[in-house]
């Protein structure tokens, strides 16, 4: 088995793979009704990688170093026979680990079959517990009640469970606290991601970043915490511990506190297009390649070539008027 390095000798170890573009929530900070409504033209079923194609890569990328596999949307849970999918990718000799993300609507009826197909872990998507908010950010008029199911559900089908939080200024900062009570409690860990400047849409700017810095002193004004040392290169979660309690917390500090430096993961969006990074303007067409007549030697010295010159380092170097200049691939494309 190879292993393979870009340009600042960060390894190839997590590969992230969009299996739809489709998504049943319309969340503001990710697919606005007023881009993604009724009219707007989703990639036909052609346009999406198969899963014998998806099964070719990650063989392929496995070869290269990669331990780790997350799937991901729009909400990979609408890909019509996912768990086939799970079962290809669990087999293949060397992958470590495979896991999914997902807004959680559907996981409840589907938990079980997940998991004996393979899935090891999910990460469900939950911005607030109160109603009203929860309603508006999705747009769907889902409440939070069905994802909560979906999470126990996903607990009692022996899934690893985390739930990622999108903390938004004027959106749901006042749920930081009840969140954390809640997780706290069922002993399950809670990620805070700070709003980023993913896609054209989702009107980003510095001003309705809520950091770290800014959740911690919330956070520390009723809790005690202590930090946890990563487990892994490339982790990308900051860590803390509830002091005397085996709860944690987690912050995915893009804007605030960059881990450029340790990114280790490549992502395959929906149209079959290899990204080297979240924030790429353009990608790799693997799909093209997929379906000429290439080799697998060949196909595997073109994913080596582009991981070999790259130099991503999009959150180091970003400034409020580099991310408005910035043409980036939208989220319900690339994944998170």
């Amino acid at each position: 088995m190879s292993y393979i390095t870009d340009k600042l000798g960060r390894p190839l170890r997590d590969l992230r793979i969009s299996v739809i573009d489709r998504c049943n929530f319309r969340c503001t900070y990710c697919m606005p009704r007023e881009i993604f409504g009724r009219d707007f033209a989703f990639l036909p079923k052609d346009q999406l990688l198969s899963f014998e194609e998806i099964e070719r890569l990650a063989v392929i990328f496995v070869g290269l170093g990669v331990k780790k596999i997350r799937l991901t949307g729009g909400e990979p849970l609408l890909r019509r026979d996912i768990s086939t999918l799970i079962e290809k990718l669990t087999a293949i000799d060397g992958l470590e680990d495979i896991a999914l993300t997902t807004n959680g609507m559907m996981l409840g009826n589907m938990a079980k079959k997940l998991k004996d197909a393979g899935l090891k872990r999910v990460n469900v998507s939950l911005d607030a517990l109160d109603d009203t908010v929860f309603k508006t950010i999705n747009d769907s008029n889902t409440g939070p009640a069905r994802i909560l199911n979906s999470i126990d559900k996903a607990k009692e089908a022996g899934l690893g469970v985390k739930v990622n939080m999108v903390v938004k200024k004027g959106m749901n900062v006042q749920e930081i606290i009840p969140m954390a009570a809640y997780f706290k409690e069922k002993e399950i860990p809670l990620r805070f991601i700070e709003f980023m400047d993913v896609g054209q849409t989702n009107g980003w700017n510095y001003q309705k970043v809520i950091t770290k810095g800014e959740i911690l002193q919330l956070l520390n004004q009723h809790y005690r915490l202590e930090p946890i040392d990563p487990s892994y290169r490339g982790e990308v979660a900051r860590r803390y511990r509830y002091a005397d309690e085996n709860a944690e917390i987690g912050f995915i500090t893009s804007v605030s506190e960059s881990f450029c430096a340790s990114c280790t993961r490549a992502r395959i969006a929906a149209d079959g297009k290899l990204y080297t990074c979240l924030f790429a303007s353009e990608g790799f067409d693997l799909r093209q390649l997929l379906r000429s007549d290439i080799s697998e030697e060949a196909l595997k010295s073109s994913i080596e070539a582009r991981w070999n010159n790259r130099t991503d380092r999009y959150s180091d170097e970003r400034t409020e008027a580099s991310a408005a200049k910035k043409k980036k691939i939208e989220m319900s494309y690339i994944g998170g």
